[in-house]
């Protein structure tokens, strides 16, 4: 990222396979993206017909970039800066604050990064910006509110623990990762809240993680509040400047296992993870990922939901769903359904994924999928929030420009080739996770 503005106009006219000779047109996105003082880029997207705006500052401070006796980390700091900073001193006054604005404040933590969002009418965005910078950037981690917090997350991981479809997807990772810190959970381990997580420790973890020239600051919606002048980037200079962080762990090698917790239920959760032959950095492999896994399970017209679910009636929920961390994909199919049905419906779905595998998909379920995935996520970015979300992931995990019409022009630019390359690469061995009266053997004898 360079220093000096970057003004990009995003106006594109993309070709649609769907109907051949129909082409759509993109709504008009203006894109400004500069380097502030203290090394954190900021990205303006300006979006017109809505009253909202959304501001984000994320991090590449996620769970994989935690250390063992760390994990759950990223998850408790980001709790924790809700507590207060400098302006905005107490939970009570950030709450307060955000109220008087008719603004909602939120913030994710997911193993690839760390967010924090706020969105308001578009004429309080001034005021948003002074709120979000103040208790992120300044937050004073009170060790009272520290302690007080440990109780509150200990009771969400209870919670993600009582529930066997979080469990399947914390085993899942857990399957396909092993030890990686990919393969563990975001909220990390109960004991480590009362154990290991000092404030002394929690401050090094910002100290070392939090650098603003690995993350990523983004105004998303009407900017008409936010123009020159109106000292909004001298907000976000509040954070301070610090060195890179040290690189991640590389994803680990393909070492399928076969993981099941054990609960006497009537009701199974399955998983299955697949490793896809693609290159997670070149967004036309992603977008042709994102069609074979609509196709394949992720939509009512879709292979898996068409007969595991319709024809068989062997399940209640079924999908399937890519991700591409930073540097590894991922294709997880997931099932809740009768324990009794469900090595049935385990033989079956992985049926399906060898015979696309095999034969390939036809011409016409993808252009199904492709319709679908990029109406998807058309539909989505009527979201300000959602905008900023992809935004944030474009930068920050694959170091691409800022552009979220980019990702639905990928989707639409698809071809058949590439869902038929992307099935063909899908890899053979899987991993698989259960959580019900099953054992392991029942999986291995499939």
């Amino acid at each position: 990222m360079q220093a000096d503005l970057q003004l990009r106009v995003v106006a594109l006219a993309l070709a649609a396979p769907l109907t051949g000779s129909c082409r759509y047109l993109l709504a008009m996105a203006s894109i400004e993206s500069r380097q502030l003082a203290n090394g954190l880029p900021l990205h303006r997207i300006a979006m017109d017909g809505t009253r909202a705006v959304t501001l984000m500052v994320a991090f590449d401070a996620g769970a994989r970039t935690e250390r063992a006796e760390e994990n759950g980390m990223a998850h408790f700091l980001e709790h924790l800066v809700f507590k207060g900073g400098e302006k905005y001193p107490t939970y009570r006054d950030v709450n307060e604050a955000a109220e008087r604005n008719g603004a909602v404040l939120n913030a994710y933590t997911s193993h690839d990064l760390v967010a924090f969002h706020i969105t308001a009418r578009a004429s309080r965005g001034m005021e948003a910006a002074d709120l979000l910078t103040d208790f992120v950037a300044r937050a004073t981690l009170d060790p009272v509110e520290l302690d007080k917090e440990r109780g509150v997350v200990v009771q969400e991981i209870a919670r993600y623990n009582d529930q066997p479809s979080a469990v399947a997807e914390q085993l899942i990772d857990e399957a396909v990762f092993g030890d990686h810190p990919l393969g563990r959970p975001v909220l990390g381990p109960a004991e480590h809240l009362s154990k290991t997580f000092t404030r002394q420790a929690i401050l090094a973890f910002r100290e070392r993680q939090w650098s603003p020239g690995s993350g990523a600051a983004l105004l998303v919606g009407n900017l008409d509040s936010l123009g020159p002048g109106s000292g909004v980037e001298q907000l976000f200079e509040r954070f301070a400047p610090r060195p890179a962080p040290p690189p991640y762990a590389a994803a680990p090698t393909h070492a399928p296992r076969i993981l099941v917790t054990t609960r006497d239920s009537n009701q199974s959760h399955l998983r299955m993870s697949y490793r896809p032959a693609i290159d997670v950095r070149d967004p036309q492999q992603r977008a042709a990922l994102t069609i074979y896994s609509t196709l394949l399970g992720g939509s009512m017209g879709s292979r898996l939901f068409d007969e595991i679910r319709e024809q068989r009636g062997l399940c209640y929920s079924v999908s399937s769903y890519p991700h591409a961390y930073a540097d590894v994909p991922v294709l997880q199919l997931s099932a809740g359904l009768d324990s009794a049905k469900c090595i049935e419906a385990f033989r079956r779905m992985d049926e399906i994924v060898t015979e696309l595998r095999d034969a390939g998909p036809s011409e016409a379920e993808v252009e199904r999928a492709r319709a679908y995935a990029a109406g998807a996520r058309a539909i989505a970015f009527e979201n300000t929030g959602a905008i900023a979300r992809t935004a944030a992931t474009q930068a920050i995990v694959y170091g691409q420009d800022v552009d979220p019409d980019a990702s639905i022009a990928a989707l639409d630019a698809v071809s058949f080739d590439d869902v038929r390359a992307v099935a063909a690469g899908i890899s053979v061995d899987f991993s698989v996770a259960c959580v019900g009266p099953h054992a392991a053997e029942e999986f291995e004898s499939v």
